[in-house]
């Protein structure tokens, strides 16, 4: 009896490794085996040195160099943006009575919390930096054309991303500051045409900014945009390995012919340059200077935190924390409601740029629309974000705004959402207090 059931574990044991090998694709396991935690028995049987050797054995074209590094730079501040929002959530609590003093909290009691939490600020502005950055390079080196222009798409998504993450994450800290540039870019979208009344409805849940609209931004922030976020890296990252680097400017690719004509493979350059050790130096390189700098700027300039938000009280100044918050203001002050629009339908126009310039012609000068487009774009923005920096004040039209909020309601603890509370019940008359059964209070 015990002789069966020991054969029958073992056999089940057995099988299940088998079914573990046959599933397991051995390079993901490269990383684990070039550190030296997977030797022996486990490396014999899914035989990941040889994927390592591979991976190892990688070339990337000759013409590949530092400038390409702004997509890694990219991921890297994602990643961090990843760990240290994780750290946030275990200590922020969503709502409009524990937001500000949650942050506070973490600022103050927790170990090293100051530290997550400007570096999770400041890697939100740097990313914004290195998104453009790598966009810029991909664009000017007309790396958008076919066969790429999908991945350019994707690209541009993953931009839209990362600009909605820095969004919905300004409202958070529940101060005068955020909530006061929240209400104010929210405004300006109700009043766009087609579709900016319905969306600035639907992510705002109330007639002004609430304990909703922290609900609803903190959902956003670490359910909804992550998903999405991961599944446009994994995508992009396939999309960048299946096509290849683009080759440079003065190299004509072929849109039907590119795989035969130019032989940009990643895996297809003998005389390119190894992935490692001197790609991988680089990397290696380039991670040390961004967290260096990253941890630097967090310490060195801390956000500053403003009073608790208040929507019955504009602040005397607005301290802008994030880069596209610059920019926006200044649009909007600027350029009135349309200047923000019009900028945005700008930044959407790039996605069309792949389906009207599809000659292999690849040398900027040749591509005269093209460079407009990009440069208008790019040099806006530099100086709409310049711009937008000195603006230290809340917009006048906010004043009226909050007397009408003050009006309305009379609510007296400050930054709770507000509700239409009905007609003030009657007091009872004096004496009358004793008869009530309940033994409330009046």
């Amino acid at each position: 009896m015990i002789g069966r059931t020991w054969r029958a574990v073992t056999s089940w044991f057995t099988n299940m490794w088998t079914d573990i090998k046959a599933s397991t694709d051995a390079s993901i396991l490269g990383v684990a085996r070039f550190l030296g935690l997977l030797y022996g028995p486990i490396d014999r049987s899914l035989r990941i040195d040889q994927a390592l050797q591979k991976a190892l054995r990688y070339r990337l074209p000759p013409h590949v160099g530092w400038r390409h590094a702004f997509g890694g730079i990219t991921y890297l501040l994602f990643m961090i943006l990843v760990v240290t929002g994780v750290l946030l959530a275990l200590f922020y609590r969503p709502s409009v009575q524990e937001a500000y003093p949650s942050i506070q909290h973490i600022v103050s009691d927790v170990s090293f919390g100051w530290l997550i939490r400007d570096l999770h600020v400041w890697s939100a502005n740097l990313i914004v930096l290195a998104v453009l950055a790598h966009m810029g390079r991909v664009y000017f080196a007309a790396a958008y054309k076919p066969p790429r222009e999908t991945n350019w798409l994707v690209g541009l998504l993953l931009l839209f991303i990362v600009l909605a993450f820095g969004a919905t994450g300004y409202l958070l800290p529940w101060d005068q500051w955020a909530y006061w540039t929240v209400s104010e870019v929210l405004d300006v979208m109700s009043s766009t045409v087609l579709l900016g009344g319905v969306i600035t409805e639907a992510i705002m849940g109330d007639a002004i900014v609430s304990g909703a609209t922290l609900s609803r931004f903190f959902a956003l922030h670490v359910i909804v945009l992550p998903w999405i976020a991961l599944v446009l890296l994994v995508y992009h990252f396939t999309l960048v390995r299946r096509r290849g680097v683009a080759p440079p400017t003065d190299v004509r690719e072929d849109r039907d012919s590119w795989r035969a004509s130019a032989q940009w493979k990643l895996e297809d350059f003998p005389q390119g340059i190894p992935f490692f050790p001197n790609h991988l130096l680089r990397s290696f390189v380039v991670v040390v200077l961004v967290l260096a700098v990253a941890i630097s700027l967090a310490a060195l300039f801390p956000r500053p935190v403003g009073d608790a938000a208040n929507p019955y009280l504009v602040p005397g100044e607005l301290v802008s924390t994030w880069v596209p918050v610059d920019v926006s203001l200044a649009l909007i002050r600027f350029l009135g409601p349309w200047g923000l629009t019009g900028f945005t339908l700008l930044g959407f126009s790039l996605v069309l740029v792949p389906l009207f310039d599809r000659r292999p012609e690849r040398r900027l000068r040749h591509r005269p629309l093209a460079a407009a487009l990009g440069l208008i774009f790019f040099i806006g923005f530099g100086v709409a974000w310049l711009t937008g920096r000195q603006i230290r004040s809340v917009s006048p039209s906010s004043r009226p705004a909050a007397e009408s909020v003050r009006g309305a309601s009379e609510i007296p603890e400050a930054g709770l959402p507000l509700r239409d509370l009905g007609p003030t019940p009657p007091r009872p008359a004096p004496g009358e207090e004793d008869s009530d059964p309940a033994g409330r209070e009046p």
